[in-house]
């Protein structure tokens, strides 16, 4: 379904600008963003995925992974086509990259996509007695209108809204879900610039930027590191990200350091050591980190 994006600029000549991540794509008629999901028609911004979601499960909420927040309980999980990075390692691929020249990879997304609106979301979940909703699977900036809408309700029944993302988001964005937000699991990939441009499409400032507005609008706030062997696994960054959440975050808020499993254009590269994810661990604690938590290991 297409609807109007909630968030952009028109621009003379038909451009427009959208202003929902932090890529601000400017589009000429007929041009999508980086994200896929987004196309100038007609000298309007207009999202693609609207209500069609990919993947509607119910998961323990620690799988998102979030350890502090409702621990124990569960959460109905949805997302669509299309993400805002290309990470070379994403392990939701056959999700994420929407326009892939693959043609098994088009009939498998389209076999998935289901027409469910907000509505019946939220229907879904009082259903079946979950206490929450999580955005997750692909970046939930991607289908913000979408979530959006289906954040609002769910606030009203008195549901709890969670996402998982990789922290991109503009601030336009973090204002407009930040009063129906609860929690939120971002991905901090790598303390290195030359890592999110080479293997994610994007940069890490902005990240940073939203982690430390984030941490304070109150909103519950989580982390995870996906431990890649020879990308992001010196010691050295590492203890940068461990000291950067110590230092404009809070030594309460909890870090999660993941195995890496050989996925996508990183199949060639080694799976984590168990002893890896476990010296991150340690490093995050001598930092200072009252929680660090290991991952797929």
């Amino acid at each position: 379904m297409k609807i109007e994006s909630y968030l952009y600029k028109k621009l003379q000549n038909n451009l427009v600008q959208c202003q929902t991540c932090c890529h601000f794509c400017v589009l000429k008629l007929g041009e999508k963003g980086k994200c896929q999901m987004r196309q100038n028609i007609a000298g309007k911004l207009m999202v693609l995925n609207y209500g069609e979601a990919v993947g509607l499960a119910i998961d323990p909420i620690e799988k998102k992974p979030l350890a502090h927040f409702m621990p124990g309980t569960y959460t109905l999980s949805f997302g669509t086509l299309g993400c805002n990075f290309s990470c070379l390692h994403c392990q939701n691929f056959f999700m994420s990259q929407a326009e892939e020249e693959n043609l098994e990879l088009k009939e498998y997304q389209a076999q998935r996509i289901k027409e469910i609106l907000p509505e019946k979301i939220v229907a879904l979940a009082l259903k079946e007695k979950l206490p929450s909703i999580s955005y997750t699977y692909n970046e939930p900036t991607v289908f913000l209108e979408y979530a959006f809408d289906t954040m609002k309700l769910a606030h009203e029944k008195r549901l709890k809204n969670i996402w998982v993302s990789n922290g991109f988001m503009s601030l336009e964005t973090l204002d407009l879900i930040t009063p129906y937000l609860d929690a939120i699991n971002v991905d901090l990939k790598s303390f290195s610039e030359k890592f999110y441009q080479e293997i994610c499409g994007a940069c890490l400032q902005p990240v940073l930027d939203n982690l430390i507005k984030i941490r304070q609008l109150g909103i519950h706030l989580e982390i995870t590191t996906l431990i890649i062997p020879t990308k992001n696994d010196s010691k050295l960054e590492l203890k940068q990200i461990a000291k950067f959440i110590v230092k404009n975050l809070d030594v309460d808020t909890p870090w999660h350091v993941s195995a890496f499993y050989p996925s996508y254009k990183l199949n060639n590269l080694a799976p984590t050591s168990r002893e890896k994810v476990l010296e991150a661990q340690k490093i995050g604690l001598a930092a200072g980190l009252k929680w660090v938590h290991t991952g797929n290991i």
